[in-house]
C-alpha cells in the first residue's frame, strides 16, 4: 500500500487486525510503526521475526522515502529530517493519534528524532541497535581496524568513502560483513535467501555515509531530552557499528528510559536472539 504524502508515495504494509473482539465489544490494539536501518535497505528484513508481535498489536511496516517500494526520487532529499517529517505525515494520513515507534539502526535514528520533535505522537519508543551522533563511524572504523578481514577492511571503506554504487557491490558488502553484523552468521551462506529478498537502494546509502554524507554531523543528543514515550533501548554486546556504549550514552540521555544489551548478540540482534528480543518487546509493550 502507498501513501501519496509531502510529494512523494511511502510504502507501507500492515500485520495483524487493529480491532479485536474481545466479549461484548471489539478492541482496539497499539499501532506499532516499524522502521528500517541502512539507509538503503527495506523493510522485509522484519518479516517474518516481527510478526509474533502481531498477536499483540498492529504493525504498520514503512519503507522509508527512496527505498525498497517507496517512490524514488532526488537522492538529495534521502535524509533524516525528510525521513522524520514522512513518518509524522504518514501518522495523520493513517489517522493514528499515537503510536508505538520500533526503530532499528538508522530506523531507530529516526525513530528517536521524530519521538523528540512530535512527543505527543508516540506512547512508547523501541531504539534498537542504534545511536544519537554521528560518531559511530569513527568508533566502528575503529573496530573494523582491529578485527576486521582484508576483504571486510576493503569494503567498509567503501561503505565510508560513498562507493556502494551499485547493487551488487552493496549485496556483496553485506554478504562479506555478514559475520560481524550478526554473532551467529559464520557460514558465508547464512542470510542468503533474506538479502536476496531485500530492495537495496544504494543513493540512500552513499547519501548518509558518504565524505559529505548527512550521518557525518548527525547529533541528535540535545533532543533526547524533549522525549516523553515510555522508550526500551536495546543493544548487541558485539555489535560492530553501533557499539552498546552508544546506547548506554542514549539511556543516560532520555529520561526514566530502560537499556538492555543482549550478551550474545551483534548489530542483528534479530538473528542472534531472535526470542529474547521479543520477549524484552513484549515485557515493555504492557497494556
Amino acid at each position: 500500500m502507498f501513501a501519496s504524502i509531502r510529494g512523494t508515495k511511502i510504502y507501507f504494509d500492515i500485520e495483524g487486525p487493529g480491532l479485536v473482539p474481545d466479549g461484548p465489544v471489539m478492541r482496539e490494539r497499539p499501532v506499532a510503526f516499524i522502521l528500517h536501518g541502512g539507509p538503503g535497505g527495506d523493510h522485509s528484513g522484519f518479516k517474518p521475526s516481527f510478526s509474533p508481535l502481531a498477536q499483540r498489536m498492529q504493525l504498520v511496516y514503512v519503507d522509508h522515502r527512496g527505498q525498497g517500494r517507496s517512490q524514488k526520487g532526488d537522492p538529495e532529499g534521502y535524509t533524516l529530517d525528510e525521513n522524520v517529517e514522512d513518518l509524522e505525515a504518514l501518522r495523520q494520513y493513517l489517522g493514528v493519534e499515537k503510536f508505538v515507534s520500533m526503530g532499528t539502526s538508522y530506523g531507530g535514528m529516526v525513530s528517536m528524532a521524530h519521538a523528540a520533535r512530535y512527543p505527543d505522537s508516540v506512547s512508547h519508543l523501541v531504539a534498537i541497535v542504534t545511536a544519537a551522533h554521528g560518531g559511530f563511524m569513527q568508533a566502528a572504523q575503529k573496530i573494523i581496524a582491529e578485527r576486521g578481514t582484508p576483504e571486510q577492511q576493503r569494503v567498509c571503506g567503501m561503505l565510508w568513502d560513498g562507493t556502494l554504487d551499485t547493487v551488487e557491490k552493496l549485496k556483496h558488502y553485506y554478504a562479506v560483513m555478514g559475520p560481524l553484523y550478526s554473532v551467529s552468521a559464520q557460514d558465508p551462506a547464512a542470510g542468503a535467501d533474506a538479502r536476496a529478498r531485500t530492495l537495496h537502494e544504494p543513493a540512500a546509502l552513499n547519501r548518509a555515509f558518504r565524505p559529505d554524507g548527512f550521518l557525518r554531523d548527525y547529533d541528535i543528543r540535545a533532543e533526547l531530552k524533549a522525549i516523553t514515550a515510555k522508550t526500551l533501548i536495546l543493544a548487541g554486546r558485539h555489535d560492530w557499528i553501533c557499539p552498546p556504549e552508544f546506547s548506554e550514552e542514549i539511556h543516560r540521555l532520555i529520561p526514566g528510559s530502560e537499556l538492555r544489551i543482549f550478551e550474545r548478540s551483534s548489530h542483528s540482534i534479530r538473528a542472534d536472539e531472535p526470542e529474547a528480543l521479543l520477549d524484552a518487546i513484549k515485557g515493555f509493550l504492557v497494556y
